[in-house]
This record gives C-alpha cells, sequence and structure tokens, in this order.
C-alpha cells in the first residue's frame, strides 16, 4: 500500500509536528524519483534508525546545467510511492518546483559550500552543488528531521552536505550508507537506464579502474598523478571518456600528502558513457587487493 503523498510544504511540516509533539523521532530520505534498490536500502537505513520516515522525490531544477537531463529525467511517482510503501516509508514527500521555489528558480536564494563546489564533480558540472544545496536546505528546514539518510555512491555530495549541516547548525544527523552494486559490479544509479546493451557491458570497467587504483596503491604506489592517468586511459580504452580519476583525502577531498595513510584516502571517478555520466568512489584501504 502506498504511503500517502503530500505536495505542499505546509502539509509536510504539520505531519512532521505532530510526531515531534508525541515525542516521535524523524528520519528523512531526499530523492530524485525514479527508484533503485540503492535507493530503497536507504530507507531500510532510515527505518531502523527512526519512528518515521519520509521520502522526498523531487528533480530540482537548480542542480541540472544548460544541455543536461533534466527535461528527460525519469519520473515515475506512482510506482515510487509504492516501493517506497512496501519498505515503511511512512510519507511522501513530492513538492511541485512552484511550492519549493514559489519566486521562481532564477530568483530563488542559493545556498553555496565553497570547499565542495569547484573540484572534481563541481567543476565538471558549474552550478550543480548550489542546487544540490539549497534544495537540501530546504527539504531539512521543511522537515525538520532527526536523521537525514544519503549514499556513499554521491561521496562528495555527502561531504558537501554534512559540511551544510554543520555550517548552518542543523540539529540533524547525516548517515552516509554504502553504494549498492549490480553482480557485475556497476553502482546502482538511476541513469544507467540511459546505457545501450554494449554499453552496459563496458560500465563495469569504471569501478574495476577504481580497485586496480586501489590495489596499486594497496603495493604501495604513491605516485598519484601517474595512478590517476593510468586510470582515464582504461577508462578511454573501454569507450568512455573520463572527466577525472582522482585519488583524494577521504574527509575533505584534498589533494593527499605522499605519505597519506592508505586508511585515510578515497578514489573517485567521473566518465561520460553514451548518454549516461557515470561516477562512482570507493575507499583504498577496503578494495585494495
Amino acid at each position: 500500500m502506498s504511503p500517502p503523498v503530500l505536495d505542499r510544504p505546509a502539509d509536510l511540516r504539520a505531519r512532521v509536528r505532530a510526531w515531534r509533539a508525541a515525542g516521535e523521532s524523524v528520519a528523512l530520505v531526499p530523492t530524485m524519483g525514479d527508484l533503485h534498490e540503492g535507493h530503497l536500502t536507504l530507507v531500510d537505513a532510515a527505518r531502523e534508525r527512526a519512528q518515521h520516515v519520509v521520502a522526498s522525490v523531487f528533480v530540482n531544477p537548480l542542480q541540472f546545467g544548460p544541455g543536461e537531463d533534466y527535461q528527460d529525467y525519469p519520473r515515475r511517482l506512482e510506482d515510487d510511492a509504492a516501493r517506497l510503501g512496501e519498505r515503511g516509508a511512512d510519507l511522501v514527500f513530492a513538492p511541485t518546483v512552484e511550492s519549493l521555489y514559489p519566486h521562481g528558480t532564477e530568483a530563488a536564494v542559493r545556498v553555496h559550500v565553497p570547499a565542495f563546489e569547484d573540484i572534481l564533480c563541481g567543476a565538471a558540472r558549474p552550478g550543480h552543488f548550489t542546487g544540490v544545496a539549497t534544495v537540501v536546505a530546504k527539504l531539512f528546514n521543511i522537515a525538520e528531521p532527526d536523521i537525514a539518510v544519503f549514499g556513499q555512491k554521491d561521496y562528495q555530495q555527502l561531504l558537501l552536505i554534512r559540511r551544510l549541516v554543520s555550517d548552518l547548525d542543523f540539529p540533524i544527523d547525516v548517515v552516509g550508507m554504502p553504494t549498492v552494486r549490480e553482480s557485475d559490479g556497476v553502482a546502482m544509479s538511476s541513469r544507467n537506464g540511459y546505457l545501450d546493451a554494449d554499453q552496459r557491458r563496458a560500465a563495469p570497467a569504471l569501478y574495476a579502474a577504481l580497485r586496480a587504483v586501489a590495489g596499486r596503491l594497496g603495493r604501495g604506489e604513491r605516485d598519484f598523478g601517474r595512478l590517476e592517468r593510468d586510470a582515464c586511459v582504461e577508462l578511454e580504452g573501454a569507450g568512455m571518456q573520463p572527466e577525472y580519476v582522482a585519488i583524494r583525502m577521504a574527509e575533505d577531498l584534498a589533494r593527499p600528502p605522499a605519505d597519506a595513510a592508505l586508511t585515510d584516502l578515497r578514489i573517485l571517478a567521473a566518465a561520460r558513457l553514451g548518454r549516461a555520466r557515470l561516477i562512482d568512489n570507493i575507499a583504498a584501504s577496503a578494495e585494495a587487493v
């Protein structure tokens, strides 16, 4: 049975405040919809940590740049609500663009998180993380959750949201859950649906390249630039157009010193494959082979 679907911020705020008045805790799972098992495991994690779970479904125009897939992004609210209900979500918040941006998107107040906006995915998608930070801040203000659950596949986004919560003093515990993968290692993503059969067969090369870097780091290599370049060559050989492969400090995505401990490193990558932009990351120590 599908949970109630609310589209007005005031209605969600009233429902959540009633739960809070009863002394009950609330978890929020923000999504853009077109849900897969990766999203649903976030709902499972939220259910384990709070008495009530709100899942939002909103394709946020502020985080899409010119020529990106805002118009084409799949919208399947009825199916998404049914799946969320099966996993125990109490409410689905599916606002309209007009309800979240009543003065229009161009005039909307924006939230900037400078430390993470202009590197890696931020450099490849100017303005993207401003859009993410803005909509997440709005969702936090509307839903007032105790806990918010995000996936680690979007690792840069996870760090950005943690900084947002810290700097703006939101009383929210941000939980990051491990990436959920297909049987061949491909990170689950709604945009995997853009891949044709040949591209889907090539897609595991992204995870394989990350694991190869982790293996070389585990064997003591510390020429980070060379490792990143070699991984890009591998991705090109698989038919991808790499945007970056980066070895960074896991805590803040800073460039690591040569003597950085393996446990302090994260390996991140983004690549184009046909219409799809694929991203992935792994902890260097967890995947060293």
